[in-house]
């Protein structure tokens, strides 16, 4: 099926969703890669006073935390994780007129070892191109949240979609750094739900 839909999703989205649907999506969506997700995660674990284990993944799971204490470190990210959507997006640089440059999906196994604990603080979607471990998978279904796939290789029309970027955090990051972005109509294939 093909939707159209305002984000963020709400729960009827996401009761009507499935895989292999076509959702056209209008509203705020934000970019990050690795670099990004690698500060974010970093922070929400010294936060927790937790360090990663070596070896693995990602820690053996989140830690179990008060409400408050989640809302407190959801207040110091760059942008509140509860329901948004992230798109894994390097752009290349505006051209004059244009709001973004090239504008298609990066790898996102990439995100892999951070994407679980960002799903247990609240992200609903994920947008890329490529699979999923089987901990991100398991963390999606346990969450209720979503992977999405965008075309790779039609970044030039992609970037049609978007209506405005704007860098919100980590501008040393360049490309990398998280955007907000408005979009209208931005095509993504369900790929996990």
């Amino acid at each position: 099926m093909d939707y159209k839909i305002t984000l963020p999703f709400t729960e009827e989205d996401m009761q009507k969703i499935k895989p292999m649907d076509v959702l056209y999506l209008t509203g705020t969506i934000y970019t990050a890669r690795d670099a990004a997700h690698k500060r974010m995660y970093e922070y929400i674990l010294n936060e927790l006073g937790q360090k990663e284990p070596a070896g693995t993944d990602g820690p053996a799971s989140s830690a179990i935390i008060s409400e408050a204490e989640k809302n407190r470190i959801l207040d110091l990210l760059p942008f509140d994780l509860r329901g948004a959507v992230i798109y894994y997006l390097g752009p290349t640089p505006a051209k004059p007129g244009q709001v973004i440059g090239s504008a298609g999906p990066t790898t996102s196994g990439r995100m892999d070892r951070y994407t679980p604990l960002l799903l247990d603080f609240g992200l609903r979607g994920m947008i890329g191109k490529g699979r999923r471990s089987e901990a991100v998978e398991q963390s999606i279904y346990k969450n209720n949240a979503i992977y999405m796939g965008a075309t790779g290789g039609a970044g030039a029309l992609l970037s049609k979609c978007i209506k405005s970027s704007e860098v919100i955090a980590y501008e040393d990051l360049g490309t990398e750094a998280v955007r907000k972005l408005y979009v209208e109509d931005f095509p993504v294939t369900v790929l996990i739900k």
